[in-house]
């Protein structure tokens, strides 16, 4: 054989061989977990489309926000193939989720520095890198869910005694809510204190406990959303938003509209009249009212079903880990998740006060989209170990 046919023979077993490990970084996926996976992000990429296309139009393409979105999703890809190459117990190792989690609180910090965050419609919670802008918020959220995995895993925290064990949980994410109300956000603050409690039930929680804790929540909520006169207003406007249509009511007004318009069945993908400058924020924090006006109640439901089969095969990935971490890890990604799409949906239907906070797989933004399938692909790094066996608490994979 010529030096030639040799060095092509070499070139054609790696190919294979690199063929192979990509098969093999797939194989063992969750195969629901996966497709309603898939499912969302193509219909997300289309529903932003229909909801984007008159606005965009201003910055010379109707595609634009569309490109982004799917740059954004290009960079999450490539987040994923990383990640469903390694073990997903590498991310309990103290320095790489101290590092992920020092970050965003020094991220959260400069965005309320003025002249570093930026600020858009009253709201400072937008850093930017060169031409990037992102919302540091997005990825400190699984940054907490990260470190709540490795706290909740160690055989010594015992969250069953309620001022040694569970209220020390709560204090890192009672500073990042902290942090991430200044902006102001109270939604995705309310999130990371709502997926804390879940992950500190699944943990082991008293029932009793948790309820000190949620009136605690609740009575913070209240004097939070009663201390401002704007605060009050918009509480008021969503509770009858067709008497304040003039300022606060104005975009939750538009929204219902555009749900009584779209009806049972939609006026059809795109057709909707709402977003033709009338619905502020379609594309983003509104893009689920866009849902309701081109596809209806039916569209709507078919949706809301998508997102409930994913997060029961999320869910379901996490009962079914025989490790500790991994469990807690998949479970409280998959929570914050289904916690983010219930407030939206809710605030966009009129049943919350009107939050900044986008539909997961739907709004528009690149950085936020890549982050998020960078946490589902630790979802279905859990699901394929679950195939392959392997568990053991934080202190014995450390000592591995």
């Amino acid at each position: 054989m010529t030096p030639g046919r040799v060095n092509g023979a070499k070139e054609a077993r790696r190919g294979a061989a690199r063929r192979h490990t990509g098969l093999r970084a797939l194989r063992g996926i969750d195969r629901g977990l996966a497709a309603s996976f898939a499912l969302l992000m193509l219909t997300g990429v289309a529903t932003l489309y229909a909801a984007s296309y008159y606005n965009a139009q201003d910055s010379g393409s109707a595609f634009s926000e569309v490109a982004s979105q799917l740059l954004g999703m290009a960079v999450g890809a490539g987040g994923m193939a990383v990640i469903l190459k390694i073990d997903y117990r590498t991310l309990a190792r103290p320095w790489l989720c101290g590092a992920l989690l020092a970050g965003s609180f020094a991220m959260l910090a400069l965005v309320a520095v003025p002249g570093i965050g930026k600020l858009l419609n009253g709201s400072r919670r937008w850093l930017r890198l060169g031409p990037v802008s992102f919302q540091p918020s997005e990825l400190g959220k699984y940054a907490m869910i990260l470190y709540l995995a490795r706290a909740l895993s160690q055989r010594r925290r015992d969250v069953t005694r309620f001022f040694t064990g569970l209220v020390p949980l709560f204090i890192l994410p009672g500073l990042m809510f902290m942090l991430i109300l200044l902006q102001p956000n109270l939604s995705t603050a309310g999130s990371v204190l709502i997926v804390t409690a879940v992950m500190a039930m699944l943990s082991g929680a008293r029932w009793r406990h948790m309820g000190l804790v949620g009136a605690a929540g609740m009575a913070l909520g209240t004097f939070y959303a009663l201390s401002e006169d704007y605060r009050r207003a918009r509480l008021m406007s969503f509770r009858h938003p067709f008497d304040f249509m003039t300022n606060e009511g104005y975009q939750l007004s538009q929204s219902l509209l555009a749900f009584g318009s779209g009806g049972l069945f939609g006026m059809g993908m795109g057709m909707g009249r709402q977003k033709f400058a009338f619905l502020p924020y379609p594309e983003s924090d509104f893009i689920f009212a866009v849902v309701g006006e081109d596809l209806g109640f039916v569209g709507c439901v078919a949706v809301l079903a998508l997102f409930g089969v994913f997060l029961f095969f999320g869910l379901r990935v996490a009962m079914r880990c025989e490790d500790r971490f991994g469990s807690l890890l998949a479970g409280g990604i998959t929570c914050m998740i289904g916690v983010q799409c219930v407030l939206n949906v809710a605030v966009v239907i009129g049943m919350m006060p009107t939050t900044g906070l986008p539909l997961p797989f739907f709004s528009a933004g690149g950085t936020s989209i890549s982050i998020l399938m960078c946490a589902v692909a630790v979802v279905m790094n859990i699901s394929r170990a679950n195939q392959t066996g392997g568990a053991g608490t934080i202190e014995g994979n450390e000592r591995g």
